[in-house]
């Protein structure tokens, strides 16, 4: 080949060559579930906090208390669309009695988290209040609702970034909760 018949081919061939390789990684892109991100908290300890609870102050909760259960941590709060179309879903998983639930008011003020329990029913043991996120930031939160599954050692085994729903629960949380408890 010459110089000559090289150059229009270099020319042409290398951006057509880079637009198809961004056409293929945005196809790849198009296909995840931005709902599935994969945590780098997955498999590690849950960070560990001491907060005041949501309806009496003078009280703190912290991890540790829960060591030898496995337990559920829902980060929600009064002004999260989401967290309302994710609460029945709580609701009945608080009744069914399977795992302690436990929240997290994030960035919400105190007397709004109460008010929105009060209208909508409380499915939490407790929930703790994180005025400034600063624990949200500590367990990765990109937004409101999120939950977590953490085992009898308080490691993180399960995220969820968005709204449970009641398939996510049957398929996902439920069976990893027998799991954890050792009746699968």
């Amino acid at each position: 080949m010459t110089e000559k018949a090289a150059l229009p081919m270099l020319r042409f061939g290398l951006p057509l060559g880079v637009f198809l390789a961004l056409v293929v990684l945005l196809g790849i892109g198009l296909n995840l579930n931005p709902r599935e991100v994969p945590s780098p908290l997955i498999d590690k300890p849950a960070p560990a906090f001491e907060l005041p609870q949501l309806h009496a102050p003078e009280r703190t909760f912290s991890p540790k208390e829960m060591a030898g259960q496995v337990w559920v941590f829902n980060v929600w709060a009064s002004w999260c669309a989401a967290c309302r179309e994710e609460h029945p879903v709580l609701v009945d998983l608080a009744k069914s009695g399977v795992v302690p639930l436990y929240g997290l008011n994030y960035k919400d003020r105190r007397e709004d988290g109460i008010a929105w329990l009060k209208r909508f029913g409380d499915p939490y043991r407790l929930s703790i209040y994180d005025l400034d996120g600063k624990v949200g930031i500590d367990y990765g939160v990109y937004g409101v609702p999120e939950t977590y599954v953490i085992d009898k050692r308080g490691v993180i085994r399960y995220k969820r970034i968005g709204p449970l729903t009641p398939e996510i629960m049957q398929k996902k949380v439920l069976p990893l909760i027998k799991e954890l408890n050792g009746s699968a």
